[in-house]
């Protein structure tokens, strides 16, 4: 079992209307280590009942933490990010447990989570309006900005706390109450944080997490009126299945789908930064992440050194179970992830590549894979178009900087995209050209919470993060006021 300083943390319950709802002693959802397989901890199941009793709850939350004055807002918002980082040891551990990631890992996405809300809080301070010169000198406009009610997140369990964290900090600042529905696979996070803002002393009902039935959970998200706007991350495939179900209520959605990153690396970039930059990118949470690199394509002159370098460095990664400290790539999420991940190692073989690095099967468990590099990957591959989500890279060869272009955007996403070069005209070329919302230059690493985060084509919809980050918990609404001339 987890040795935790605060054993409080781990909950074996759900948190509804400032409440933690411990349900019946059957049917419940068992939370497991990937690792181990060792049984962490059991809880209800939420449906459509508990649901409605959450969306309620939050309905009559909400208007009670609109009107509280926007500096107590901050402070109880700023309040989380002390917590977060007071107990980031112990939440660390929770993450890793349930997730896989390693240690290291888990304690950098606390603070990373904990960083939405610290920004967040500030933000608060700052939602102003406009005055815009009238049409005539009987009015005068006014722009002013209001919260948008009752919010629907839904998360994923690659993230599992920074996710959630991302989407309840705006929603709170903007003046928003909101029910989450993190993963199955991965609640306790979720729970933990639900510990933290309870203790912070928020409005009941103004912050609900469930889990359980998630057909039925999503189902009354999408459907009831009361919520106003939907946030999501996830695949592709289920978040156009969302936007579907929210479009009979006409209710606004954020979506952060699916990536298929490309990693550029031009003739002039120093090898040694680009092989560092895609070590971290691709093979950080097992590759486990919407923005890791999922192609590598290098210019042909250089194809030699840096394979040479990468393999090098793939070959040096330790994998293991994330509670190790000389792990540096813990298992993947289930038996059910990992098998998918070998079939696409399976069939890009099939087809004709090959294993430079990797490619065997480990004896640690069915979650685990060794890191795999692969090499005469062909355009046509199922391993270019789909997201990989696991440790396997493949790596082609480009001529020059149009051919890179045109095979960096030969996808349907549109999220993340790297590129390594020190030219700085081919820097403003390139970026300006990758279809792509985010593109990191010279740097495999790009999130953080002053920055825009979303993509654009099936990579989805809305901005997280950053001054952009409130926009869509906030409605814009024009006053018009007449009769002002004497």
């Amino acid at each position: 079992m987890m040795q935790l300083s605060d054993s409080s943390l781990l909950k074996e319950a759900l948190y509804s209307n400032g409440q933690w709802i411990r349900g019946e002693a059957d049917n419940r959802l068992i939370v497991t280590n990937p690792a181990t397989g060792e049984r962490l901890a059991t809880l209800p199941r939420a449906g459509q009942v508990e649901t409605q009793q959450a969306i309620e709850a939050a309905r009559l939350a909400q208007p009670v933490w609109a009107k509280t004055p926007v500096k107590e807002r901050a402070k109880k918002i700023r309040r989380l990010f002390d917590l977060m980082l007071e107990n980031q040891d112990d939440l660390a551990k929770i993450l890793t447990s349930e997730q896989g990631k390693t240690l290291a890992e888990a304690k950098g996405e606390i603070a990373y989570g904990a960083s939405y809300f610290e920004w967040f809080s500030e933000e608060a301070k700052r939602i102003y309006g406009d005055t815009i010169p009238a049409p005539d000198n009987n009015k005068r406009i006014v722009v002013i900005k209001q919260p948008i009610g009752v919010v629907a997140a839904i998360t994923p369990w690659n993230f599992p706390n920074a996710m959630l964290a991302r989407k309840i900090a705006p929603a709170l600042a903007a003046g928003c109450s909101i029910v989450c529905k993190p993963a199955n696979l991965t609640p306790l996070s979720a729970l933990a944080l639900a510990e933290l803002v309870d203790r912070v002393g928020f409005p009941a009902g103004l912050v609900n997490v469930l889990v359980g039935d998630t057909q039925a959970i999503g189902n009354e998200l999408t459907s009831n009126p009361a919520i106003r706007k939907l946030t999501f991350t996830g695949s592709t495939e289920v978040g156009k299945q969302l936007i579907s179900q929210c479009a009979a209520t006409v209710k606004r959605s954020t979506m952060e789908l699916g990536g298929n990153a490309p990693f550029i690396v031009f003739d002039d970039a120093d090898v040694s930064a680009a092989v560092a930059g895609a070590i971290q990118s691709k093979f950080r949470n097992a590759g486990q992440t919407c923005v890791c690199t999922n192609r590598i394509l290098v210019q042909k002159s250089i194809y030699p050194e840096f394979m040479a370098r990468f393999s090098e460095a793939v070959k040096g990664l330790e994998v293991g179970n994330g509670l190790d400290p000389r792990v540096s790539v813990g298992p993947l999420v289930s038996a059910g992830a990992a098998a998918d991940v070998r079939r696409l190692i399976t069939d890009a073989c099939a087809d004709g590549a090959s294993c430079e690095v990797g490619g065997t099967d480990s004896d640690l468990g069915d979650c685990f894979l060794h890191p795999t590099v692969l090499t005469n990957v062909s355009k046509d591959m199922r391993i270019l178009k789909e997201e990989i989500f696991g440790p396997v890279v493949p790596v082609l060869t480009f001529e020059d900087e149009q051919d890179a272009i045109a095979l960096a955007n030969a996808t349907e996403f549109g999220l993340a995209s790297y590129l390594y070069t020190r030219d700085i005209g081919r820097v403003w070329r390139v970026s300006e050209a990758l279809e792509f919302g985010m593109v990191g230059i010279n740097e495999g690493i790009i999130s953080n919470e002053a920055a825009p985060f979303g993509g654009i084509k099936s990579s989805g919809n809305g901005r997280e993060g950053s001054k952009y980050g409130l926009d869509d918990y906030l409605e814009i609404k024009y006053l018009c006021m007449g009769g002002l001339s004497e």
